[in-house]
């Protein structure tokens, strides 16, 4: 068994790279001598991730984009094999927030907005690289579940059946593909320092009905405590970790 535990020398994607735990994430696999593709909707962010990456002396490009977009994932997938030779590892981190609503507020445009990013790009991006990792005989997923991911009050109804989707996701990619040499894990975050800001509908029953729930969150983490574990989950230390969604959360889930 190899005895590398870094990611010196992989071409790595992540989305949602121009902040929060996406720019982390990208930060550590480029400081470990990764080539990374930053992906993120905004073009200031993702090049200003790049510049970052570049000045440090690391290998970094920017695509920009709706990865809910099939054109967006076919540019992304491809400024990853032509300019790095291929896909070692896929970080599907973007993400965003609903506005905490319970099932009877949210609307269709709320609703497929948040299913959309959260998990059918994810889908479509991972759909796109496989191929590439099939034919290398190799490949890590690390997507970004949530604690919304393994229970029911910790965010609004379309975000929790998006990163319900996203566990389901993960373990049936670790399942299917485990005898090719892929593995697929995803970290759950609790709070975290990101920046992220919520909308919340004045007097809304969701907020209101969640917010019993919300003191078990504890100390918020840093974004870069949450970038350790993804790069974790890609290293070959983790070589016998599939189908995992570790929580990342200061105990929140053990409460």
């Amino acid at each position: 068994m190899s005895t590398t535990t870094g990611p010196d020398g992989r071409s790595v994607i992540v989305t949602g790279a121009g902040s929060g735990i996406g720019r982390a994430t990208a930060l550590a696999f480029a400081a470990g001598g990764a080539r990374v593709v930053v992906a993120d909707l905004n073009a200031e962010g993702a090049a200003a991730v790049v510049a970052e990456i570049e000045a440090a002396g690391g290998s970094a490009v920017a695509v920009t984009g709706d990865l809910g977009e099939q054109a967006v994932v076919d540019r992304v997938t491809a400024t990853a094999v032509e300019r790095f030779g291929g896909v070692d590892v896929l970080v599907n981190n973007a993400g965003i927030m609903d506005r905490m609503s319970a099932v009877a507020e949210v609307s269709d445009a709320e609703w497929e907005r948040v299913i959309r990013v959260n998990l059918t790009a994810p889908f479509l991006l991972t759909r796109a690289v496989l191929p590439h990792m099939l034919a290398a005989g190799k490949g890590v997923v690390v997507n970004t579940a949530s604690e919304a991911g393994l229970r029911g009050s910790a965010a609004g109804a379309a975000y929790t059946a998006s990163k319900h989707g996203v566990v389901g996701l993960t373990k049936s990619l670790a399942v299917m593909y485990r005898d090719k040499g892929i593995r697929a894990n995803a970290i759950a975050p609790g709070g975290t320092s990101t920046g992220i800001t919520v909308d919340i509908e004045p007097g809304a029953h969701g907020p209101a009905a969640l917010g019993a729930y919300m003191g078990n969150v504890g100390r918020l983490a840093e974004a870069e405590e949450q970038a350790s574990a993804i790069v974790f989950l890609a290293s070959d230390a983790a070589s016998n970790i599939n189908g995992v969604i570790l929580p990342v959360d200061n105990g929140w889930a053990a409460v």
